[in-house]
């Protein structure tokens, strides 16, 4: 009985680092998507979808962002600049988002 239960916890731990690793490979481009889509669809108006999803997929929950670090601070202020004004209500424009927040990355590594 006792091992049984051992198996299961296991298993159980197994399932959740699974959940964790595949969320934190996920893509901007997919998260940014699903999340203005979802924005929108919601009511709220493009500008902010698009200012509400760009921090959210950039620094995911999972990763506790240090606000103090001044390129984490950059790629924010560098992307919500820059690259919010892509989207539209039809096309959340995903790969145009992701290859200016990948610029913005580039950019402010050199700080």
């Amino acid at each position: 009985m006792e091992k049984s239960r051992v198996h299961s916890n296991l298993l159980i731990v197994c399932l959740a680092l699974g959940l964790l690793v595949g969320q934190s490979t996920a893509s901007f481009k997919a998260c940014y998507e699903n999340c203005f889509v979802s924005c929108v669809i919601g009511g709220k108006n493009v500008a902010k979808c698009a200012a509400k999803c760009l921090p959210d997929c950039i620094l995911p929950a999972s990763l506790v962002p240090n606000l103090n670090d001044a390129q984490v601070v950059c790629k924010l202020g560098c992307a919500s600049s820059l690259c919010t004004n892509f989207s539209t209500k039809e096309n959340p424009a995903g790969e145009k988002v992701e290859g200016c927040v990948d610029s913005c990355s580039e950019i402010c590594t050199k700080i």
